[in-house]
């Protein structure tokens, strides 16, 4: 039995990481933290896991960037592997979460949808095929309540693609202050925020007289959360390491 700790677990992915615990029966929730500590679940509620006296096995986290010093401090004391889902860090904190690696086991993704990942992986071959002739443009659609923009999944994209291109290229994210033309060493960026759009996420290959459209769309956020806790007890017993969906697929195809 995975015994898991939920950062953020009154927000709205909290509530669907919390229920797809409960759904399992190979992994429980023993405590959550949450900064405002209001126990809204079958399990307590702290607000730092200073309070916390149960030692979970495994951390998941769906919360907010501030939150991550007091966990990242606890989980390297306690040698507790975290699932990090929070988007919208700092370059300072994203070679925080690399740092803590060495140390304990991390298993960090912008989004923890499996068609996601699926998505990542076809953009990342129509790049090899299409890239150096075809115009590469991002959309991500989100909605009206998420704070950071572009999102975590359109710029992993964009990281994929990029590593696909023979060419480093420049990723651009507001065209109103260009007075030129397109450049080809360019990948577009583009965010829109509306309503209650859960995510959808539409890569463009445009070439001459044809365009090749990549798209995914996530119905509910419960997608995430089950990928969340799919990845928790993944990573509970491994050793400290970076990990991402990548490797959990590659573990369950062996």
């Amino acid at each position: 039995m995975v015994k898991v700790a939920i950062v953020g677990c009154n927000g709205k992915m909290g509530y669907f990481v919390a229920d797809a615990v409960e759904k399992r029966e190979d992994c429980e929730t023993v405590f959550g933290i949450d900064a405002f500590g209001v126990n809204k679940h079958e399990f307590p509620v702290y607000k730092s896991f200073g309070e916390a006296a149960e030692k979970p096995d495994v951390i998941i986290d769906f919360s907010n960037p501030s939150a991550l010093d007091d966990m990242l401090g606890y989980a390297l004391k306690s040698k507790i592997p975290c699932v990090i889902c929070t988007t919208g860090y700092s370059s300072e904190q994203i070679s925080q979460i690399k740092e803590a690696a060495k140390e304990i086991a991390v298993f960090y993704s912008g989004n923890m949808s499996l068609g996601i990942n699926l998505l990542i992986a076809l953009s990342k071959q129509a790049a090899k095929l299409l890239g150096s002739s075809f115009d590469i443009e991002i959309i991500e659609k989100h909605h009206n309540q998420k704070v950071d923009a572009p999102s975590g999944t359109a710029l992993m994209l964009a990281d994929a693609i990029s590593d696909s291109l023979e060419e480093t290229p420049q990723y651009v994210y507001d065209r109103h202050t260009y007075r030129k033309k397109r450049s080809k060493n360019e990948i577009g960026i583009h965010a829109v925020r509306g309503g209650t759009i859960v995510g959808e996420h539409e890569v463009i290959f445009a070439g001459h007289d044809e365009v090749v459209t990549l798209t995914h769309q996530a119905q509910s956020r419960e997608v995430f959360a089950v990928g969340a806790v799919n990845a928790a007890v993944f990573l509970a017993d491994r050793d400290a390491g970076m990990y991402d969906m990548s490797d959990m697929l590659s573990a369950v195809l062996q």
